[in-house]
């Protein structure tokens, strides 16, 4: 009897510490195979840049980047109103206090925002959710460690620099084409 006691005890432990809270990252799991959405991740291969040309701040911001996790729903003419519930779940998801928004463009219905996860010298997760009414929409989580402003500017001038191997974001480009 006292195993049994025990035993329920520790399930219940294990229950009670289970998570429930939506998050990006739950998010992107149970849709990966949805039909509804193209996904992707992308390593810091696609950039396809000479490290031996970068200053020393530049190779920083690189490695400072890990990957980057892509998911879009693609909108068609019988998906409608799957696209508007999954809008609202991610809308919802980025309300988190954890999500703090950086800027927002256009409005709700169409248009981006970015936001991070972290403090500011210490940002492990920059996310961007753009969505058109006439595609659907995409989340990109830019992950890393230790990220900051400034290294994501310098990220931002190693890019123009970059020969981005667009192969990795075929899907997504067959997406918009639209």
């Amino acid at each position: 009897m006292r195993l049994i006691y025990c035993f329920l005890a520790i399930c219940s432990l294990i229950l009670l510490s289970c998570n429930s809270e939506p998050s990006l990252q739950k998010y992107f799991v149970e849709n990966t195979e949805n039909k509804n959405f193209i996904a992707l991740d992308v390593s810091p291969s696609i950039l396809n840049i000479d490290k031996t040309k970068l200053s020393a701040e530049q190779n920083q911001a690189l490695q400072s980047f890990d990957k980057m996790n892509i998911l879009a729903f693609k909108l068609n003419a019988t998906n409608q109103a799957q696209f508007e519930i999954e809008r609202a779940k991610v809308d919802t998801i980025l309300k988190d206090v954890k999500y703090q928004q950086l800027m927002k463009f256009g409005s709700g219905k169409e248009g981006a925002s970015v936001c991070f996860v972290g403090s500011d010298d210490h940002i492990e997760e920059f996310v961007l959710f753009a969505n058109k009414k006439e595609n659907g929409f995409a989340v990109i989580r830019i992950l890393g460690r230790d990220m900051n402003p400034t290294n994501i500017m310098t990220m931002m001038s190693v890019l123009q620099s970059a020969n981005i191997d667009l192969e990795q974001l075929k899907p997504l480009q067959e997406m918009f084409k639209k």
